[in-house]
């Protein structure tokens, strides 16, 4: 019995040593991937009081703005998304795919034709700190390439997908003349097609100063548009895009904002 006990004992102890250490080293692992995110506030306020914001954008240092932010590729629904930001005169941020870029070039064209903001998400919506050097350059490279051969410009905003991203992303990104943009609110719509719950979740995490993530494709977010829309500009919103959010600082590449 005693010798039963001692060694129940010594598990129980070994048992405890070992989940200690991986606690340790979740905390080092965590703490060494926390990345450093700026606020658009704050890179305001390091612009300066004295710079200028440029009179055809909304000066957020004193209006009450809001960046909608829209993820995935320019497919169907996404032309009925454009007439709803076009009817509340909301200039919007959109984080395109690349791979299926060329089967909606309208839909592309008309994005940045009526004053959006388009941002790169990759080329197949990897998870990039799981992945190599060589395929995080892949990914934005081609990306960038699709964007700015049917818009003339290439993006210099990214979104990493899911929000991954770690020092080794990011410096590729700054290599890249990319800044990244992560968000402050999500409706998490990839989890569900009720459009009321969509709507609730974007209003209660809507603030001054927010960056929304909502995915156009997925069933219920553009049938929840326009009460969103309605309920922000009631509110006193602006609708404005990440640069636009950002001014008179402009991203840096490799810096993270959200």
């Amino acid at each position: 019995m005693k010798i039963l006990r001692r060694k129940t004992r010594l598990l129980i102890l070994l048992a405890l040593s070992v989940v200690a250490a991986v606690t340790v080293t979740v905390v080092m692992i965590v703490q060494a991937h926390r990345m450093e995110t700026l606020s658009p506030r704050e890179e305001r306020d390091r612009a300066g009081s004295k710079a200028g914001v440029r009179s055809v954008e909304v000066d957020c240092r004193r209006a009450k703005c809001i960046a909608l932010t829209f993820d995935g590729n320019p497919g169907e629904p996404t032309d009925r998304l454009m007439d709803l930001l076009k009817e509340y005169e909301a200039p919007s941020t959109f984080f395109l795919e690349g791979r299926r870029i060329h089967e909606f070039p309208q839909v592309v064209r008309r994005i940045a034709a009526e004053g959006h903001e388009i941002g790169n998400h990759t080329w197949t919506h990897a998870v990039l700190t799981d992945a190599s050097d060589t395929q995080i350059r892949d990914e934005l490279r081609r990306t960038t390439q699709a964007i700015a051969g049917l818009t003339g410009t290439e993006p210099t905003l990214m979104r990493p997908p899911q929000g991954r991203t770690d020092d080794r992303v990011s410096g590729i990104c700054e290599e890249l003349g990319m800044a990244q943009v992560l968000w402050t609110v999500t409706a998490k719509d990839y989890e569900t097609d009720d459009t009321a719950l969509i709507t609730e979740r974007v209003l209660a995490g809507a603030d001054r100063d927010g960056v929304v993530l909502l995915h156009p494709l997925h069933k219920g977010t553009v049938p929840a548009m326009p009460g969103i829309l309605k309920v922000l500009r009631e509110r006193g919103y602006t609708f404005v895009t990440v640069s636009q959010l950002l001014a008179p600082a402009e991203a840096e590449s490799g810096k993270i904002y959200k």
